[in-house]
């Protein structure tokens, strides 16, 4: 290994290091490692920025930039309306405020919204509302939040845009918005089914609420929580053609950023207020921590540091499809328990496009589908898809979604603990990934 090399890994396990031990915030940390890597020349300022095609190195990924500052746009306008607010109250209120078909509901509506907006969005709008109702139910709102993060992870799993590990993976191997419904959403719907069956399981006989409280409920006035019927007709529409869009992307020659992007100018320009509000409201850390991860791992690729872990991973493997498909499946579930997926996933692309360039006898002349999609990769693509989103409800620090309502749920008043959180995470993760071994053997191995 040379000196360039070394120097590589030593910047990035020590921005690394700053983030999980939480000494420095995560963007700070991600941002100075990729600033470093630049200064001293370990990434050129043209790679780091635009890619270098005839090395195969990418660069910052804008298409994954792209969509996710289009979608921040299009979800935080909508969520000014008040209508995820008002599902949730009238969900609640349908099953006359009894706790665990509450925490089913919101399991649902998390999965299904965490699918077609994004699970971080979804959470951040649908945690304050179930700790105000299991409040006013006088219950501990801590299972009902650890259900939610596992349903948001899980239903972000089902499709591209729902949980960043997706975004990026999509974009590396141009996985379409139908290729994942057709390989991702099968074993994420199977999931959420198991989800839904452990909650009913476990919480029926732990929580018990008063009928005074189950009263108290149904004093709620979701009506009252739209703010703005019309925006929010305007934001339904938008958020369709958005989604079709998405489907139909591939013929129409549109990559998905561009999609995104336009749905988000459609909204902004339908929208009477200014732009100003919806661009503050973007998750600008979460971008720029992208950025820093993109550029610190093409300081990685460049200096061949990725090329090296290929060659071990498959010499480890002995290059055969079904082992290294298991082993990424399950190497990437066990690992995002402390490795937050978004860096994981990050980290892993470069990864396998190095396996794969490596595996293709005239990777010289061959189309990128040729390397990148051969029967013998494709398979682990979708393990790290399913591996690192379902591995995200291993631990309360494995994805963003995680943090987030831990987070808040420590600003309410009710503390998730990491132990706490265990005793749920690590047994769904288990099932969510035994799932998907037995659907990406049915798919692709036997």
């Amino acid at each position: 290994m040379n000196v360039p090399a070394i120097a590589a890994i030593a910047i990035f396990l020590a921005a690394y290091i700053l983030l999980a031990t939480e000494r420095v915030h995560k963007t700070k940390a991600v941002l100075a490692g990729a600033v470093l890597m630049i200064l001293v020349g370990l990434v050129s300022q043209r790679t780091a920025f635009h890619g270098d095609e005839a090395r195969h190195i990418e660069g910052i990924d804008w298409n994954t930039i792209m969509l996710l500052i289009g979608m921040m746009i299009i979800v935080n306008i909508t969520r000014t309306t008040g209508a995820v607010e008002y599902l949730a109250i009238k969900s609640a209120k349908a099953v006359h405020g009894r706790p665990v078909p509450i925490i089913i509901l919101f399991c649902v509506i998390t999965a299904v919204l965490s699918a077609f907006l994004d699970n971080v969005t979804t959470v951040i709008i649908i945690a304050p509302v179930v700790i105000l109702i299991f409040e006013r139910l006088h219950s501990d709102p801590v299972p009902a939040l650890i259900s939610i993060i596992c349903a948001s992870n899980i239903g972000g799993t089902a499709t591209l845009i729902g949980d960043p590990p997706n975004i990026i993976i999509g974009s590396a191997a141009r996985l379409s918005f139908l290729d994942f419904l057709s390989v991702d959403a099968p074993p994420a719907i199977a999931s959420t089914i198991a989800l839904l069956v452990a909650v009913a399981l476990v919480l029926r006989s732990r929580i018990k609420v008063s009928p005074e409280a189950r009263e108290g409920i149904m004093d709620f006035d979701e009506s009252a929580a739209i703010t703005d019927w019309r925006l929010l007709r305007r934001c339904l529409v938008v958020l369709g053609i958005t989604l079709v869009g998405y489907v139909i992307h591939g013929p129409l020659g549109l990559e998905p950023a561009t999609i995104a992007l336009a749905g988000a100018a459609l909204i902004m320009l339908l929208h009477t207020e200014g732009p100003d509000e919806a661009l503050k409201a973007v998750e600008w850390s979460t971008i720029f921590f992208f950025i820093g991860l993109f550029i610190m791992v093409a300081g990685l690729v460049q200096n061949g540091v990725l090329e090296m872990l290929g060659t071990g991973f498959t010499t480890i493997t002995a290059g055969n499809t079904t082992t290294m498909t298991m082993v990424m499946l399950w190497a990437s579930g066990l690992l995002c328990g402390v490795v937050n997926n978004i860096a994981y996933t990050t980290m892993m692309t470069p990864l396998i496009k190095s396996i794969a360039f490596s595996a293709h006898s005239s990777a010289a002349t061959a189309s990128f589908t040729q390397i990148y999609q051969a029967p013998n990769i494709l398979p682990l693509w979708w393990a790290l898809s399913l591996g690192a989103c379902l591995g995200g409800n291993m631990t309360s620090v494995a994805s963003a979604a995680n943090v987030l309502v831990v987070g808040i749920a420590n600003a309410s008043g009710h503390p998730i603990s990491f132990r706490r959180y265990l005793k749920y995470g690590v047994p769904i993760s288990i099932i969510t990934l035994l799932i998907s071994t037995l659907w990406l053997w049915f798919l692709f191995l036997r």
